[in-house]
C-alpha cells in the first residue's frame, strides 16, 4: 500500500477491532497471549477495498507513528497489548507495578467504586495509568470532568493483587478493592 495515502488512525482503530475485539469477524485465530499470524491478518485485511495492499511494512509504520503503544509485532505475529474485551482469557505475565498508579472515569461511577473498587467490566483488566495527565485523557472519554483514583498499586500488590504491564503508559490489573483506591482534586496537580 502507498504508505502516503494511508491513514494510520483509521488501521490502527481497525487492527485494534480485530484483535481486542472480534477476531471472528476476522477470521483471526488468536493464540492465548494474543498473537496472530501477521499473514492471517493481511489475507482477512486485504479483502476489504480500503486495506486491498496493506502490508508487513504499513503494520510496523502503524505502531511507529501511533501516540499509545497499542500493538505489538514479533517473530511474523501482531498482537494488541491491552484494551480487550473477548470472552477468551489474553494471558499476561505479572509484574511488579510502581509504588502508584491512577485511574479516571466518569464522575457517575464514584459511589460504585468507593463500595466495590475498580472492576474491569466489559474487559478483561482494570486499566490504569502511570500518571494523572493519562488517567484524565481516559475519564475525559466519557465525562469532561472526570474523577480520578490514585491506586495505592505497590501496597495492592504486597497484598496479593495482581498487576501486569500493558505498555509504558498503561499497567492493567484484575480489579483493585475499594481499600486500595483514593479519589484525588486532580485540579491541584
Amino acid at each position: 500500500m502507498r504508505n502516503s495515502k494511508i491513514d494510520f488512525m483509521k488501521l490502527s482503530k481497525e487492527v485494534s477491532y480485530a484483535l481486542r475485539h472480534a477476531p471472528w469477524e476476522y477470521e483471526l485465530e488468536l493464540g492465548e497471549e494474543g498473537w496472530v499470524e501477521i499473514d492471517q491478518l493481511l489475507y482477512s485485511m486485504n479483502e476489504c477495498r480500503e486495506w486491498y495492499d496493506l502490508s508487513e511494512q504499513d503494520l510496523h509504520l502503524m505502531i511507529e507513528k501511533s501516540d499509545k503503544k497499542r500493538h505489538e509485532i514479533s517473530d511474523g505475529k501482531i498482537r494488541a497489548l491491552y484494551g480487550h474485551s473477548l470472552p477468551q482469557r489474553i494471558v499476561k505475565e505479572e509484574k511488579e507495578p510502581p509504588k502508584i498508579l491512577y485511574h479516571g472515569t466518569a464522575r457517575r461511577f464514584l459511589a460504585s467504586i468507593k463500595v466495590d473498587g475498580l472492576l474491569p467490566k466489559g474487559r478483561q483488566y482494570v486499566h490504569l495509568s502511570i500518571d494523572v495527565d493519562t488517567a484524565s485523557q481516559v475519564g475525559k472519554r466519557r465525562d469532561n470532568e472526570p474523577t480520578i483514583f490514585e491506586i495505592n498499586a505497590r501496597k495492592a500488590w504486597g497484598e496479593g493483587i495482581k498487576f501486569y504491564q500493558g505498555n509504558d503508559k498503561v499497567w492493567l490489573a484484575d480489579f483493585i478493592p475499594s481499600k486500595y483506591v483514593n479519589e484525588i482534586d486532580s485540579k491541584k496537580m
